[in-house]
């Protein structure tokens, strides 16, 4: 079979922008590249972490998007982080793809390798080259965040990493993050059976 015959016609930012709900992915040079099945210690995560910083970032006059917001970071790539942290309020598009980056974007690390990939590297590079200043990432089998700032040349530098007590956030003034609070929320998702 010849390569013509099995090429998918590629797609625009308009028509990712309106696709449902349910069919939720990537634009990846013009190809929706499908997006992992979370499972349930991520959404934990997502939950408990999308919590902390919107109590924190509201009292700053910020908001905290989660992830089904797409986010134009290059002419041919879409993203959605986990979270997205903004308080340059009156420039983000009420509706469709968001063209401004967030001032943090959160990644909840999978262990799964092609997962960590796209994190670590795929999404590093294009997050910094989109000028999201903060990039959190979250690894609940490590039980660690790793903070990046953007540097001055649009590269990530690596700002803090934190793993237990209760810390503070580079860039985030008077934020609090109880990590061990967070690691036993994790501990009960990895464990706990639901009632039946």
């Amino acid at each position: 079979m010849s390569v013509a015959a099995t090429s998918r016609p590629k797609m625009t930012f308009e028509e990712w922008s309106h696709l449902p709900e349910d069919e939720a992915g990537e634009l990846v040079d013009g190809e929706l590249v499908e997006a992992e099945m979370p499972s349930f210690v991520h959404e934990v995560v997502v939950i408990w972490l999308g919590a902390v910083l919107r109590a924190w970032a509201v009292a700053r006059g910020g908001l905290v998007a989660g992830s089904g917001l797409k986010l134009r970071v290059s002419s041919r790539r879409g993203r959605m982080a986990d979270l997205a942290v903004y308080f340059r309020r009156g420039r983000v598009q009420a509706r469709g793809v968001v063209t401004v980056p967030p001032d943090i974007a959160v990644e909840i690390v999978s262990p799964d390798p092609q997962d960590q990939r796209r994190d670590r590297i795929d999404k590093l590079d294009e997050y910094a080259a989109f000028g999201v200043r903060y990039y959190w990432l979250v690894s609940p089998d490590l039980r660690t965040i790793e903070i990046l700032e953007l540097g001055a040349d649009g590269r990530y530098v690596h700002a803090q990493n934190l793993s237990a007590g209760t810390s503070s956030a580079v860039g985030c003034e008077g934020l609090a993050i109880d990590l061990d609070d967070l690691w036993r929320e994790v501990e009960r998702a990895e464990t706990e059976e639901p009632d039946t």
